[in-house]
C-alpha cells in the first residue's frame, strides 16, 4: 500500500460527494488518483460528471473539471463500481436527531457499504465529525460484516475535516490535518496519503484522540460565542455597544473574544458540542448553557423586531418583513442549522408576510428590490458582501415603515431614517 501511494497507483474511493467530499475527491484527483465519488441522489451523480458543481465555493468549478479532463475522477451511485479499491474516505453527514442526540445511520450506511467493497489491505478513512469512540466501532462493524480483522487486513483512521467554506480548497492544503488510526501503521498510511497534497503539519495520533480534538475546536469556538452573545445582552442593559466593547478588549495581549449575532449555524458548531456530550458519563453544564445562548439568539432579534415596531406602534400581524440572508455564514450558499432559518420560523406567524432575499440561495426574491417594495422591517441575518454597501436613502424610499435590524453588525453607521436596532448595539 505505501509504494502505491507514493506512486499514485492508489484507487480511491470517496464517499459522500457534499460539501466536503467533493473537493477531497477533486484534491486526490488533481493529485494524480484515480477516484471514484460515491453518491446516492442520482442528480448529484450527473452534475458532478458534467463538470458542474452542485454546491458553491471558490474554483470548485475550475478544479472539477481539471479532475474530470485528466481522467482521473468520475462520480457513481453504482455499487458495483467501487468494489476492491484501495482507500475508501468517508465524508457523509453525522447529523442530530430531534432529541439533540447523534444520528449516526448516514455513516453506518456508508461504512456496510465499504465493508462490502473493501479487499484485504485496504485503508479507511472517516472524515466526517463523530462522537469518540465512534471509530472503534465502525472498525468493529467491518470486522463483522467483511471477516477481515481491523489492523491487520484492512486499516481504520479518523481524519477530520478542518475547513471552512469559501475557503476549502486552500485550507485542505494548507491547514494542518490530525489523523488518527486504530493502530500505528493506520495513523502512517493515513499521513502518507493526505502527504500528497497538504502543505501543512500532519500530527498522528489515535483515533478517539483525532475524534475528540475536532469536537473539542468546535466547541472551543461556540462557547466562546455564547460568551459573547452574553456580553451582546449585557452592553443593551448597560447602554454600549459591545463591538467597540469587544474590540478594545481584545487589545489585551491575553484576550481573543468572538463576536455576537443572530445565532451559530452550519453543520459542525450546532451540533459538535452534542456529540462530544453524547457518550459521557457526566457533564458539568457549561457546554449545554452555551449551546441554549446560542440557540436562542434569534429569539432575540425577534424581540428586537417586536420591540421596533411597538416603537411606531404598528400592529405585528399587519407587518411585511424582509429578511436579508438565509445561509449561516456570508458569502455562501449553506443553509445548514441556519438561524436565519430559526428566526423566520419565530416570525412567521405573528406578522403578515415575511420575504426573504440572498443572492447565494435559490427560492427567494429575484431582486432586493422586490423583497422590500412595501416592506415595514428589515432584517439582516446574513453578512454577505453585497449588504454591506447597501444605498439605504433609496431602500427607505422603497418601504411602508423603515425599521431596520441588524443581527449580523453589518451596518456600522445607522441610516438616517430608520429605527435602528443591532444585536448588541445598546447605544440605540
Amino acid at each position: 500500500m505505501r509504494e502505491k501511494i507514493m506512486d499514485r497507483s492508489a484507487e480511491i474511493v470517496v464517499i459522500g460527494l457534499g460539501y466536503i467530499g467533493l473537493p477531497t475527491a477533486i484534491m486526490f484527483a488533481n493529485a494524480g488518483f484515480k477516484v471514484i465519488g460515491y453518491e446516492i441522489r442520482e442528480e448529484v451523480v450527473k452534475k458532478v460528471n458534467s463538470g458542474n458543481s452542485h454546491i458553491i465555493e471558490p474554483e470548485i468549478e475550475e478544479m472539477l473539471r481539471k479532475a474530470l479532463e485528466n481522467g482521473n475522477l468520475k462520480a457513481t451511485s453504482d455499487k458495483k463500481e467501487i468494489k476492491g479499491k484501495d482507500v475508501y474516505i468517508i465524508c457523509v453527514q453525522t447529523p442530530l436527531k430531534e432529541d439533540k442526540t447523534p444520528d449516526l445511520s448516514y455513516l453506518e450506511s456508508a461504512v456496510r457499504t465499504t465493508a462490502e467493497a473493501i479487499k484485504r489491505g485496504s485503508l479507511v478513512i472517516i472524515e466526517s465529525t463523530v462522537p469518540p469512540m465512534t471509530t472503534l466501532k465502525m472498525a468493529e462493524l467491518i470486522e463483522e460484516l467483511s471477516g477481515f480483522k481491523a489492523g491487520e487486513d484492512f486499516y481504520m483512521v479518523h481524519a477530520p475535516e478542518r475547513v471552512m467554506p469559501g475557503r476549502i480548497f486552500k485550507e485542505l492544503i494548507y491547514n494542518s490535518r490530525i489523523v488518527g488510526g486504530i493502530n500505528e501503521e493506520s495513523s502512517e498510511l493515513a499521513e502518507l496519503l493526505y502527504r500528497t497534497f497538504v502543505r501543512g503539519q500532519i500530527f498522528k495520533t489515535n483515533s478517539t484522540t483525532s475524534e475528540m480534538v475536532k469536537l473539542m475546536e468546535n466547541t472551543f469556538r461556540d462557547v466562546n460565542i455564547a460568551l459573547a452573545n452574553e456580553f451582546a445582552f449585557l452592553a443593551h442593559q448597560y447602554g454600549i455597544n459591545v463591538f467597540e466593547a469587544i474590540e478594545l478588549a481584545n487589545t489585551h495581549p491575553r484576550v481573543k473574544i468572538h463576536l455576537p449575532g443572530i445565532g451559530v449555524g452550519g453543520h459542525c458548531l450546532p451540533k459538535d458540542p452534542y456529540l462530544l456530550l453524547s457518550s459521557a458519563k457526566e457533564d458539568f453544564g457549561l457546554i449545554r448553557k452555551a449551546r441554549e445562548i446560542n440557540e436562542d439568539m434569534p429569539l432575540f432579534a425577534k424581540d428586537l423586531l417586536m420591540s421596533s415596531l411597538k416603537t411606531i406602534n404598528f400592529p405585528p400581524e399587519e407587518a411585511v418583513v424582509t429578511v436579508l440572508g438565509l445561509s449561516y455564514k456570508g458569502n455562501s450558499d449553506d443553509t445548514r442549522n441556519s438561524p436565519a432559518i430559526k428566526f423566520i420560523e419565530e416570525i412567521k406567524d405573528v406578522v403578515k408576510e415575511v420575504r426573504t432575499y440572498d443572492p447565494y440561495v435559490r427560492g427567494t426574491h429575484e431582486s432586493l428590490e422586490a423583497a422590500l417594495k412595501g416592506a415595514d422591517a428589515v432584517v439582516i441575518a446574513t453578512d454577505h458582501s453585497e449588504f454591506k454597501n447597501l444605498d439605504w436613502q433609496s431602500i427607505g424610499g422603497l418601504m411602508r415603515n423603515k425599521i431596520l435590524i441588524d443581527g449580523r453588525h453589518v451596518i456600522k453607521e445607522p441610516p438616517k431614517g430608520f429605527i435602528f436596532k443591532g444585536i448588541g448595539r445598546g447605544e440605540y
